[in-house]
């Protein structure tokens, strides 16, 4: 299935020039609508209030929500405005602890989610929730992309993380369209088991999946040589100058990864390139 709505959910306006770019390139490319949700977030706990505290508090950080969803808008629109493409923008404020519930209702409906990275310096606590409710609760895959990238309209090199997961391959599936119109796809499998129906042939069944539509594809096995998966697959991707990394997001726990680290979370803290995931 073709890419033919897109979403931004725009929650920090430092973070709004990048992500919009990106999703204004990928739907003049794929000849998309592209929405903007413009999400104003109470980042406030109300359960930590001191005691007494009263109901003007609560209306002050929902009034700075809303102003901030405003702002969030009104770039939004000047920027999509002179793009070109078929947009939509719209304002929302959601407390944090209730977020999900709006991201959700928005992403459902996408092909795909284009947000910013979750991790960094001056990152509000609000993204990554963001992305996990796309991912978890939208069942949508979400392109998470790097502050200050340049826009790809339609990538041409895209490296592939393939562990013979359902999440890596539900993440093949949707990024389909992309894979298609690519020059190369290198699956990359690092570490394969040494016993198993696949340990001769490691990628070799998703290589034929994938060539079979038409996906000009290259099979990688490489050695953990570094401390980490998703050290090894970054540096894949820049020595292979990859401009987009598929992979499976949250194959554990979001909170065993939250707690003790994983694939996913390392990935979207060191990424340079936008990260297509699915779950």
């Amino acid at each position: 299935m073709a890419f033919k709505s897109m979403l931004s959910v725009l929650t920090n306006l430092e973070l709004a020039d990048t992500v919009l770019a990106q999703g204004v390139a990928l739907a003049r490319g794929a000849d998309a609508h592209y929405d903007a949700f413009c999400l104003g977030v109470d980042r406030s706990q109300t359960g930590y209030y001191y005691a007494g505290a009263n109901a003007m508090i609560l209306q002050e950080t929902l009034n700075r929500a809303k102003t901030e969803s405003e702002e969030l808008e009104e770039k939004a629109i000047e920027v999509l405005r002179a793009s070109g493409v078929r947009w939509g923008a719209e304002t929302g404020v959601a407390q944090i602890a209730d977020l999900g519930r709006h991201v959700a209702a928005h992403a459902r409906f996408a092909d795909l989610v284009i947000l910013p990275k979750p991790y960094g310096k001056d990152i509000g606590a609000e993204v990554e929730p963001t992305i996990e409710a796309a991912l978890f609760e939208g069942q949508a895959p979400v392109l998470v992309v790097p502050e200050n990238t340049t826009p790809i309209t339609a990538p041409k090199r895209i490296t592939i993380g393939w562990n013979e997961s359902s999440e890596a391959l539900v993440a093949v599936r949707a990024a389909m369209p992309f894979l298609q119109a690519a020059d190369s796809v290198r699956v990359v499998v690092i570490d394969p088991p040494t016993h198993g129906p696949h340990r001769s042939d490691p990628g070799g069944l998703l290589s034929q999946f994938l060539s079979r539509h038409g996906v000009r594809v290259e099979i990688d096995v490489l050695s953990k040589t570094l401390p980490r998966v998703s050290d090894v697959l970054m540096r894949h991707a820049k020595d292979t100058e990859a401009d987009m990394v598929v992979m499976g997001a949250y194959g554990h726990s979001r909170f065993r990864e939250a707690i003790l680290g994983g694939a996913t979370r390392n990935m979207l803290e060191q990424a340079d390139i936008p990260v297509f995931m699915a779950h």
